[in-house]
């Protein structure tokens, strides 16, 4: 069984992907990346950029019936090697407790922000709820 998860929330950018895809007990999330509402890039560094874009990531969790802790594999992409420490700092407010396996890549990013987050999470289909 394969669903696309998030359709219905509309996408602001208009590209060619979904947030989330289910196939069978795995939900592999878009990359995301610290936009606004409205598709913009929010204001700040990497700090406040890491926030919003795990923000987004939760959200897009949550409506795959999932959470931080279901997750078992993050992609990490920063444009500067310079931001690693403080985006540890960030990350870790996130998933310290039970942080999931992760790369982490210097990469330019196609739009200009710091950072993008990718996740896999694991959720089986009996827990995800009725």
């Amino acid at each position: 069984m394969i669903e696309r998860i998030g359709l219905e929330e509309g996408n602001p950018l208009r590209l060619p992907m979904v947030p989330a895809v289910r196939a069978g007990d795995f939900v592999f999330v878009s990359g995301q990346a610290a936009l606004d509402e409205d598709g913009n890039m929010i204001d700040g560094g990497i700090k406040a950029q890491t926030h919003r874009t795990i923000q987004r990531l939760i959200m897009v969790l949550k409506t795959a019936g999932c959470g931080v802790t279901d997750v078992v594999k993050a992609t990490v992409w920063l444009d500067d090697p310079r931001d690693f420490g403080a985006f540890n700092k960030v990350y870790a407010e996130y998933f310290g407790a039970a942080p999931p396996a992760r790369s982490t890549l210097v990469s330019p990013l196609v739009i200009d922000g710091k950072v993008e987050i990718e996740l896999i999470a694991y959720k089986p289909l009996s827990d995800t709820g009725p």
